[in-house]
């Protein structure tokens, strides 16, 4: 499993016109499964992303997490982080998760991180989505689950 995680001052994700999710304060996490991913790479992505110290404490150092900041988190699906450019000019996504073995990981990684994290907001998966944000610092992470060491 894939999380490129920006840290945002807000970001919000419209469907067809309408806004689906929107967030102040918090992450923006663009999630992408592969076909080998489990609820295992899910809880790792999960707890690195709630505890990762991205956000300022009182004297500006970047010491406090997602949760001892009390941020919200935007999670939207994006199947392209496992595009391999490695040949020609097209991305192959054969390494990409089947879209219903897809959703269920996201659906478990959405269900999780709505018991943690508040507010919890979500794109729509397998949408055609715009996703707007202000990245705060600006501050990007990439996880991968499968660099664990």
């Amino acid at each position: 499993m894939r999380a490129v995680v920006q840290r945002v001052s807000r970001a919000k994700v419209t469907v067809d016109g309408v806004v689906k999710g929107e967030i102040g304060r918090g992450v923006l996490v663009l999630l992408g499964i592969s076909k080998d991913d489990t609820a295992a790479a899910a809880d790792y992505i999960l707890e690195k992303v709630i505890n990762l110290r991205i956000f300022d404490d009182f004297a500006g150092q970047m010491n406090l997490s997602l949760l001892e900041a009390d941020c919200g988190m935007l999670v939207v699906s994006q199947f392209t982080l496992y595009g391999d450019t490695r040949r020609g000019r097209r991305p192959s996504y054969i390494q990409a998760a089947p879209p219903n073995d897809a959703q269920g990981l996201y659906d478990y990684f959405v269900r999780k991180a709505a018991e943690k994290v508040n507010p919890l907001a979500t794109g729509k998966f397998q949408a055609l989505m715009e996703v707007e944000l202000v990245n705060d610092g600006p501050v990007t992470i990439l996880l991968d689950s499968e660099k664990t060491i």
